[in-house]
């Protein structure tokens, strides 16, 4: 219990910010430095539009992960990182965004209008950071008060939309090459979040899913 009050406190801080900043600025760091000192491989360009990707889905589930932390761990101000950290989920997408739009198209926006609808797992990640975007331009306590709590929380639900199109963008990418271990790992973790927020559900308006299940079963 003393080791909560600690954290909560230590996260209460002000230096708690700024390194969570930083640890999450980390990554795009690196892939700078690793592309000026050449060492992202014999392909570059690919392992920049990849890694931003991939960081685009871990911070995904960083920030689907602040709630169940937050009550099953007990640490209540683990809520004041999550704006910040849904920013960065949007930063790495337009990220990979830009990757995409630059190495594969070379800025060509005609070529790019019609490569979107064209292949599939592309139009689902694109999407995908469509449908961020107002999440990302509405982060903010005025946007919040101009919607409202109750619309701002709607809205706010389309990252489970989100997810989901964010492992079928991955699954389909990876589909060419039939690695599937990664899209795997990362649908469970997104599962075990999405499935927690729905069991937490079920309790709030007093149904259990075992009654569910036999009220299916019975009919």
């Amino acid at each position: 219990m003393g080791m909560q009050v600690a954290f909560n406190r230590w996260l209460s801080g002000r230096l708690a910010k700024p390194l969570v900043f930083v640890a999450a600025l980390l990554p795009v760091v690196w892939l700078v430095l690793a592309a000026a000192m050449d060492w992202l491989g014999a392909n570059p360009a690919e392992a920049l539009e990849r890694s931003t990707g991939d960081w685009a889905l871990r911070m995904l589930c960083v920030v689907l992960a602040v709630t169940p932390l937050r009550t099953v761990a007990q640490l209540p101000t683990l809520a004041r990182f999550r704006r910040m950290l849904g920013l960065f989920v949007y930063f790495y997408a337009m990220l990979h965004l830009l990757a995409y739009s630059w190495f594969d198209m070379g800025f060509e926006l005609a070529d790019i209008a019609r490569d979107i609808p064209k292949r599939p797992f592309i139009l689902v990640g694109f999407t995908a950071v469509l449908l961020l975007t107002p999440l990302a331009l509405t982060s903010f306590n005025r946007a919040i008060r101009a919607l409202g709590g109750k619309r701002w929380q709607a809205l706010h639900r389309l990252v489970y939309v989100i997810a989901g199109l964010a492992i079928v963008h991955f699954f389909w990418m990876r589909a060419g090459k039939h690695n599937f271990a990664e899209v795997a790992v990362y649908a469970a973790i997104l599962g075990l979040l999405l499935g927690w927020r729905l069991l937490r559900f079920f309790q709030k308006i007093g149904l259990q899913p075992s009654s569910i299940l036999r009220r299916q079963l019975s009919k």
